[in-house]
C-alpha cells in the first residue's frame, strides 16, 4: 500500500479580484494537496491550496504557502517508523507489523509541504498564465519525503526486521507538482509538467477524510487514487486540460512516455456536475505499465552485482496495464455532509513489458521486474462512505467505512480459492476511522482520530503477525 498523499481541504482562496484564481485553486487544482505513499500508496493525500485571506504572502501574482503536520501516534501492530515516508507510519496493518509502535509522525491530517504558485494577467480577455511548484518534507525528520528511499533501506531484510516502507509516488523529487500553463475562467485551464491526476483530484474532494494518511484507507493508499498503482497518484510529463460550463465540469489528462509507443503512458477523463448541494463525478482512467515496487529479498540483492546495479537505488517491481471506472458522490445538508464512492480497478500483463534496468520515479531503478504476476486479471473493487458535521463553527467530527474486495485470479490449485494460501485468493480489507478537527485560528488547528484495518483472504496472505491495526493520532497543524 502506499500512504504518502493527502490531505482535507485546507481553506478558501482570495476571491477579491481574482476569478481565475478561483478557477485555478478549485478547478484545476482539487485535491493537489497531499498524497504521498503509502499505502498504499502513500502517497500523500492532498486538497485544494489555501490562499491567505490577507494576502500577506503574496507579492506581484506569486504567493508563498505551506503546512507543517505533526503528531503523535501509537499502532497496535506496525514496523519502526520511517523518516522518509511521507507518512512516518504504514498507518494499516502490513506484513511487516510485527510489534506496537509510539512515537512522532508527519502529515497525518495534510501533506506537510511548501510551495509557490502564481497568475498573470495576459491583457487579453480573462487569460492568465498559472505556474505551481511544491515541496513535500517530513517535519520529523527535516527530510524530503521519499517513499521509495524507505524501501531501498530495507533491501535484503525479513519482514521480522524491516522498518516502514510503502510505495508512492513521492520519490524524493525536488517538487512534486511543477507546473505551467493557461486558465480563463471562460475558456477552462490547460497545464503541463508534473501534478496530480484527475483521479487524484477526484479522492481529495470525495473522500470523507480528504484523504488524510493517518485516517483514510483511500488517503494512505494511493490504489484508488493511482487507477490501481500509487505511483500513478501524480505523473510527469502530462498534460491536463479542465473546464467548467454551468454546473457542469469536465477533464481529460495524458501522460506522454517521452519515447516512442505507448509504453509507460496514461489517459484519464472526468465528467461531473454541482446542483443544490450535490456533486458527483464519474471518471475513467488507463494506465500502461503501471509500476509497483517493493525492497528487494536478500536472494534478488544478491543478484545486482551482475546486473551492475547498486541496492541503494534499486527495487523490485511488479508492472502492469491498469483500467479503473469511478463514481463519486457527495451531499452538502447545510450542515453535515455526506460522502460515497466506488471504483473497479482491473489489472492485466503488460503489453509493453519494461526491462530490467528500467528507470523508476525519483531516479529508482528496477532490478527485479514482474509481467506475470496476474495469469488472469485481477480485479479490486473500492467502496467508501462516510459523513462531516461541523458540531462548532470552528470543531468538524467526522466519521468513515472504507473497504476492498479482491477476486480470485490464480490459476492450477489456486483457482477460485478464498484463503491466505496465495495472495491470488479473493480477499478484502476493511477499514473504519474517526476524526476531530479543532481550529483555534484559521491558521492553527488540533486534531484527533483513529483508524482500524483488517485485512482477510487473500489480502491478508504473508500477513504473519497480524492482521489488523488500529493507529491512535493526536496532533498540529500549521498552515500559511
Amino acid at each position: 500500500m502506499t500512504k504518502p498523499n493527502a490531505p482535507s481541504s485546507e481553506g478558501k482562496t482570495n476571491t477579491t479580484g481574482n476569478r481565475a484564481l478561483a478557477l485555478l485553486a478549485g478547478a484545476l487544482i482539487v485535491g493537489s494537496m497531499l498524497s504521498a505513499t503509502g499505502v498504499a500508496q502513500a502517497q500523500s493525500a492532498m486538497g485544494p491550496i489555501p490562499q491567505p485571506a490577507d494576502g500577506s504572502l503574496t507579492f506581484h501574482g506569486v504567493t508563498l504557502y505551506g503546512i507543517v503536520d505533526i503528531g503523535l501516534q501509537y499502532e497496535s501492530h506496525g514496523a519502526p517508523f520511517s523518516d522518509y515516508f511521507p507518512a512516518g507510519s504504514a498507518d494499516v496493518v502490513q506484513k511487516n507489523s510485527n510489534a506496537s509502535q509510539t512515537g512522532a509522525t508527519p502529515s497525518n491530517l495534510s501533506q506537510s509541504r511548501v510551495g509557490l504558485q502564481g497568475l498573470e494577467s495576459l491583457g487579453v480577455g480573462d487569460w492568465y498564465a498559472v505556474f505551481k511548484l511544491e515541496t513535500f518534507f517530513n517535519p520529523q525528520s527535516g527530510e524530503i519525503s521519499d517513499a521509495l528511499k524507505s524501501l531501498v533501506q530495507n533491501n535484503g531484510r525479513t519482514a521480522a526486521t524491516q522498518t516502514t516502507n510503502l510505495d508512492s509516488s513521492i520519490a524524493g523529487q525536488i517538487f512534486q507538482q511543477s507546473f505551467v500553463g493557461l486558465s480563463s475562467a471562460t475558456f477552462g485551464s490547460l497545464t503541463f509538467g508534473r501534478q496530480n491526476t484527475l483521479l487524484a483530484d477526484g479522492i481529495a474532494k470525495y473522500d470523507p477524510q480528504g484523504a488524510s494518511q493517518a485516517f483514510s484507507l483511500i488517503g494512505l493508499s494511493g490504489t484508488t487514487a493511482g487507477g490501481g498503482d500509487t505511483e500513478d497518484r501524480r505523473v510527469d510529463s502530462s498534460l491536463k486540460y479542465v473546464e467548467k460550463i454551468g454546473p457542469v465540469h469536465f477533464g481529460a489528462e495524458y501522460k506522454f512516455n517521452g519515447a516512442s509507443g505507448a509504453a509507460n503512458t496514461l489517459v484519464e477523463a472526468d465528467i461531473g456536475a454541482e446542483y443544490l448541494g450535490a456533486s458527483v463525478d464519474a471518471y475513467f482512467a488507463h494506465v500502461r505499465d503501471a509500476i509497483a515496487v517493493s525492497a528487494l529479498s536478500a536472494a534478488q540483492v544478491g543478484t545486482l552485482p551482475g546486473l551492475g546495479l547498486s541496492p541503494s537505488n534499486s527495487l523490485a517491481a511488479t508492472v502492469s496495464d491498469n483500467t479503473s471506472y469511478s463514481i463519486q458522490a457527495m451531499y452538502n445538508f447545510g450542515g453535515p455532509k455526506i460522502y460515497a464512492g466506488y471504483e473497479h480497478i482491473q489489472f492485466a500483463n503488460p503489453t509493453t513489458p519494461l526491462p530490467v534496468g528500467f528507470d523508476d520515479i525519483g531516479g529508482y531503478k528496477l532490478a527485479v521486474v514482474n509481467i506475470t504476476a496476474f495469469p488472469n486479471d485481477k480485479t479490486l473493487q473500492v467502496f467508501w462512505a462516510g459523513a462531516k458535521y461541523t458540531v462548532l463553527s470552528n470543531l468538524d467530527l467526522t466519521v468513515a467505512y472504507y473497504g476492498y474486495k479482491q477476486n480470485a485470479y490464480g490459476t492450477g490449485a489456486d483457482t477460485g480459492c478464498s484463503t491466505t494460501v496465495s495472495g491470488t485468493c479473493s480477499g478484502t480489507e476493511t477499514s473504519f476511522s474517526f476524526s476531530a478537527d479543532y481550529r483555534f485560528t484559521k491558521r492553527f488547528d488540533i486534531y484527533a482520530g483513529a483508524m482500524y484495518t483488517n485485512v482477510a483472504g487473500g489480502l491478508a496472505s504473508g500477513f504473519d503477525f497480524s492482521t489488523n491495526d488500529v493507529d491512535p493520532t493526536i496532533g498540529f497543524r500549521f498552515r500559511f
